[in-house]
């Protein structure tokens, strides 16, 4: 059977890449004459030697053989389009020759096939069958000749003719490349440019068809590369080879050099080839060519050898095609792919951690390339301009295995861009990043192009990319720069703004908006950051963070979009609306404040508040009499205030001064405050109060409760006139004496402390043995602080119907304090009513006369305080209830119990269940207390008639079982 034309094409490069190997092994014919000089030679005239015998067979067989006529007439049709000679005096060229003419009679026989084929129409009957492959299809077998001609033609006719430092040496490669490298040193054959001309352009020719491209270029696009930038830009493309001594005539004719026309042949085949290769290919053959020395393993021996370093001229022109391929459509993406593209799997891929810290530096190599700008641009702002917005594609890379690598290459070139260049990099990289949310803060143009209701202004998408990429580039790229704070401050009140909406309900922006801001406040100065929290409260003027008409809502995929929403007409909802808004944000704020413990900002923007206070305080009673408009703009500014205050404490507790300086400057601004309430005579029971914790907690500080510095002396001295105004003008003259006291150690740096200072420190820091100290003292900050910090604790101190009752009671007090008491103990006021209480029960435990006499009518405002709501008066309530009960048990308790009786049972006066609960907590504590002591009370029985002492036991709820 004769074979087809593509088997015998195949089947002649086969005897010319393999026959010599044949020869080689056994007694094989004519192949035993080849391998006869293997023995006594050596590898490279063996190599030589079989060269040469491969041609000369296959020359007999293409003029000898009948069956090979079609084959000899196909190859003197596609040598008569040749320029090129084909017999020389140098058999290695004439073994290249013959194998490119194969290989283009190859090609042509696989056009012609394929110009021939007609695909039969599919078999509905069996549509599982795979369709016919065309004629043109090699086998494997086939395709691995191709490959071993084309790797003989590279090997031979390319690689050494060229240039020291041009592409990989043959002695890196493998031991038959080394062998060849010999071989043709050992020639007399020139470095000729022509032949590299030649046989660079019959492999182009070759790879233009689609099967033999792959084949070409998958193995051999780096030596193609190599061949055309030098037979392009080489400025000595006629230099003799360092492996040539003596040079023909004939070669001194082909070494004239290529014409014009050939050198712009050769630049546009470049072209044409650096287009057609998946750019990341280009992109890392052209960083091998423009390499530098390296040491690499040599394929003889495996010795270390230093490679030769690329020439001057071709590490330009590396540079110059890579800084085209950059700014090409989708250059940036090509450029990261060629150089990190399969690194990062260091953890996935259970690599070393040395190798995966190796592939982060890669990154950053890549990332200092992209930022800088390259010589052959004209501009670095058309470089910016170009560049910038694919670095922010990066960040939106899909594919997981390569989305890190990508994200940290465009995270570190941003940042070295804002570096480098802030302007270009604000105009190119944040505006353009931070657009969504700058549409966020628009107020005019775009309202007036779709302002109707519902109008998306910012899509889900869009807005969650913003929040994302701003979360890559501040909180993982982690390197804050002036330019990079300054540019994200502006959109700081709507990612605020975004934050505070996402915690209303379920959303995957939440945490990002969370992370940003708390990043921004902990990396800005102190002073910017003082005044963003200022702005998102309303305390300072700012750019508002939404349109009134804009507001967000929940999108489709768990983000957020921006719309258009409804405007309200009806003034009072509007209103309401607003203040929950503004409610709202302050209890975000807090919750945000509460993730930075380890700041000291939360302490500082208290303390802030707190002066606040004062100022406002001031403000008002100064005699100001300021507009409608104004008026009320005082007045919202002085309830956020009061609600910041609030939110703080309440979130935060005593820990919101977490150093001695905040407690510092607490202190200071509480007296500044009553220094301004005592001047316009406006003092009042808390403002009272809390001056007698802020001079306690000073005098506890002086007192040794910590270790003062000379700095925290030097933060004191703000209070010395403070403390000076207070003794002068303050009505308590205990207030008075502590005030002056406090003030004379402070200036001598606590050399110098009197009696007053020492008890005021001591009843602060408290008597563990003595929980309900005494009430009365001014300087009784305990309690006091725990007005601030705990609402269900008393006061230190209590006024009522302008009389100071923290004086302390004594025997001696006049029926008239005590009476004043008594009605303080019905004051509207919450910590008056339950200081009252606490100071009626501590005069019922020192046996006090008034109290003694009073039973009844203390019995009966206990009673009716224990009705009270607020478990800060029910509370006193109570104790005081357990007090009286163990100080007269047979006069109190009968009672306590017929009052329980009666509410358990529904006669008489009708109590809640909360009341008839406090009641049972009152004999709870008074049987405790009472213990064996009980059997001498009076009880009564089912019938109503007294029993006798010791039958206590009999039918009350409390042995009974019905409470």
């Amino acid at each position: 059977m004769m074979a087809t034309p593509l088997t015998r094409v195949t089947e002649a490069l086969r005897e010319l890449t393999e026959a010599g190997a044949r020869g080689e092994g056994a007694d094989r014919g004519r192949g035993r004459e080849a391998c006869v000089p293997a023995v006594q030679g050596s590898r490279e005239d063996v190599l030589l030697r079989a060269l040469s015998h491969n041609l000369t067979v296959l020359e007999q067989k293409l003029q000898l053989d009948p069956n090979w006529a079609t084959l000899q007439q196909l190859r003197e049709r596609v040598m008569s389009q040749f320029t090129w000679s084909m017999k020389s005096e140098d058999a290695v060229w004439n073994f290249v020759t013959e194998l490119l003419v194969l290989l283009l009679c190859l090609k042509q026989v696989m056009i012609e096939l394929l110009a021939q084929f007609t695909p039969p129409k599919p078999n509905p009957k069996t549509p599982e069958c795979a369709p016919a492959l065309p004629p043109d299809t090699l086998s494997i077998s086939q395709q691995k000749t191709v490959q071993s001609a084309l790797q003989f033609v590279v090997t031979l006719g390319i690689c050494p003719y060229l240039l020291p430092g041009v592409g990989t040496p043959l002695s890196c490669r493998s031991d038959f490349a080394a062998t060849v490298e010999k071989m043709v040193h050992r020639l007399e054959s020139p470095r000729g440019i022509s032949r590299l001309h030649t046989v660079t352009l019959a492999l182009l020719e070759i790879a233009r068809h689609p099967s033999l491209e792959s084949m070409v270029l998958t193995r051999h696009f780096g030596d193609l590369l190599a061949s055309l930038c030098q037979l392009g830009y080489s400025p000595n493309k006629c230099q003799q080879s360092s492996v040539s001594l003596k040079v023909s005539q004939e070669d001194r004719e082909t070494q004239k050099g290529l014409t014009t026309a050939e050198l712009q042949g050769c630049q546009q085949a470049l072209q044409n080839l650096l287009d057609r290769v998946y750019q990341p290919i280009v992109i890392k053959e052209l960083l091998i060519l423009q390499g530098g020395a390296k040491q690499v393993g040599s394929a003889m021996g495996g010795k270390a050898r230093t490679r030769s370093q690329a020439p001057a001229w071709l590490r330009r022109q590396c540079g110059h095609l890579l800084s085209e391929r950059l700014m090409k459509p989708r250059g940036v993406q090509a450029v990261v792919r060629g150089i990190v593209e399969g690194a990062g799997a260091g953890i996935a891929g259970g690599r070393s951690a040395e190798t995966a810290a190796a592939d982060w530096r890669k990154c950053d190599t890549v990332a200092r390339i992209l930022a800088s700008c390259p010589q052959q641009c004209l501009s670095v702002g058309d470089y910016y301009r170009q560049v910038c917005p694919q670095v922010l594609e990066l960040f939106h890379i899909k594919d997981k295995l390569t989305a890190h690598q990508f994200q940290r290459v465009a995270t570190t070139t941003l940042l070295s861009m804002v570096k480098e260049q802030p302007e270009l990099a604000e105009k190119y990289l944040l505006r353009p990043l931070l657009a969504p949310l700058i549409c966020c803060l628009d107020t005019g143009e775009i309202l007036g192009k779709s302002g109707h209701v519902g109008t998306v202004i910012v899509g889900e998408l869009e807005l969650t990319r913003c929040v994302e990429d701003i979360y890559k580039v501040c909180v993982v790229g982690n390197d804050p720069s002036s330019r990079l704070l300054e540019s994200l401050k502006p959109v700081i009140p709507a990612i605020f703004s975004l934050h505070c909406f996402t915690k209303r309900g379920v959303s995957h922006l939440r945490s990002g908006c969370q992370e940003i801001l708390l990043w921004f406040l902990q990396k800005c100065e102190p002073q910017v950051a003082m005044l963003v929290l200022k702005q998102l409260t309303g305390l300072a003027q700012s750019i508002p963070a939404l349109h009134p008409l804009y507001h967000f809502t929940a999108g489709d995929e768990g983000g957020v979009k921006l719309s258009v929403k409804e405007a309200v007409s009806d003034e009072d909802e509007a209103l309401y609306e607003k203040v929950s808004l503004e409610q709202w944000w302050t209890e975000c704020l807090a919750q945000l404040l509460s993730n930075l413990q380890e700041s000291s900002l939360a302490g500082d923007f208290f303390i802030e508040c707190l002066k606040g206070l004062t100022c406002l305080a001031g403000d008002m009673d100064g005699g100001l009499a300021p507009s409608i408009a104004d008026g009320r703009s005082e007045q919202e500014q002085q309830l956020v205030t009061l609600q910041l205050v609030a939110a703080l404490c309440e979130k935060f507790g005593h820990f919101v001064l977490s150093n001695t300086v905040h407690v510092i400057e607490f202190v200071i601004a509480t007296l500044e405050r009553s220094c301004v309430n005592l001047t316009h005579k406006t003092e009042e029971t808390v403002e009272a109060q809390t001056l007698s914790m802020a001079m306690g907690l000073i005098a506890a500080m002086l007192g040794g409760a910590v270790q003062l510095t000379s700095a925290d002396f030097d933060a004191m001295k703000p209070m010395l006139p403070r403390l000076e105004q207070i003794s002068a003008l303050h009505p308590d003259p205990v207030i008075q004496e502590l005030a002056s006291d406090l003030r004379i150690t402070v200036a001598t740096h606590g050399a110098f402390s009197t009696k007053t200072v020492a008890m005021a420190a001591h009843s602060t820091m408290g008597n563990p043995n003595q929980h309900d100290d005494q009430l009365t003292k001014p300087s009784q900050p305990k309690e006091a602080g725990a007005v601030t910090y705990n609402h269900q604790q008393s006061p230190t101190s209590l006024r009522a119907g302008g009389t100071e009752h923290g004086n302390k009671p004594s025997s001696g007090n006049s029926p008239s304090n005590f009476h004043q008491i008594l009605q303080a103990a019905f004051d509207p006021e919450v910590p008056t009513r339950a200081a009252a209480l606490r100071t009626v029960t501590q005069m019922i435990q020192q046996r006090n006369p008034d109290a003694l006499s009073n039973q009844e009518k203390l019995l009966s405002v206990f009673l009716e305080n224990l009705k009270h709501e607020d478990s800060f008066v029910y509370l006193s309530a109570i104790q005081g209830l357990s007090v009286l009960s163990d100080v007269y048990p047979a006069q109190i308790l009968p009672q306590l119990l017929d009052e329980y009786q009666t509410s358990s049972q529904g006669a008489g006066k009708t109590r809640c269940v909360e009341t008839q609960m406090k009641m049972g907590e009152v004999l709870m504590r008074s049987t405790r207390a009472l213990g064996d002591c009980m059997s001498c009370c009076h009880c009564k029985d089912r019938t109503g008639s007294r029993s006798a002492p010791g039958c206590c036991s009999c039918h009350h709820p409390l042995t009974s079982g019905t409470w």
